[in-house]
């Protein structure tokens, strides 16, 4: 199981992982092919290399190359990613990051958005 501090990422690290979520599997190449603004060829496979250490990624050979793909669930990522957000940039409070997306400066929310937070609230309390 993947341990929460080493989904820790960089910005580029980041990029990559996403890429790869997108594309399913991908080489080197179609990583590299897939950034804005990349890195020269050897940094990409470095970071992959480096994201399978910290067990992110993992790799198969197929002929010469190699085929990377995550080890996770987005979802899993996102959260990981999401508290370490809430506690680097809203001191640790929850509050503070939900209270930023509803005042609009993250983007407008829909109605239908407003009605499902409304129920999630609803079914966290009920949870207490």
């Amino acid at each position: 199981m993947v341990e929460s501090r080493s989904l820790q990422l960089g910005k580029r690290e980041r990029q990559i992982v996403e890429t790869v979520f997108r594309l399913g599997e991908a080489a080197v190449a179609d990583v590299l092919a897939a950034l804005p603004d990349p890195p020269s060829y050897s940094a990409v496979r470095a970071m992959l290399n480096l994201l399978c250490e910290k067990q992110v990624l993992t790799f198969r050979q197929e002929g010469k190359r190699y085929l990377y793909r995550a080890t996770t669930s987005k979802d899993k990522v996102g959260r990981v990613a999401l508290r370490n957000l809430v506690r680097n940039f809203f001191g640790g409070q929850p509050l503070d990051a939900v209270a930023a997306l509803l005042d609009g400066s993250a983007g407008r929310m829909a109605p239908d958005d407003l009605a499902r937070i409304k129920q999630l609230i609803d079914e966290a309390e009920e949870e207490s």
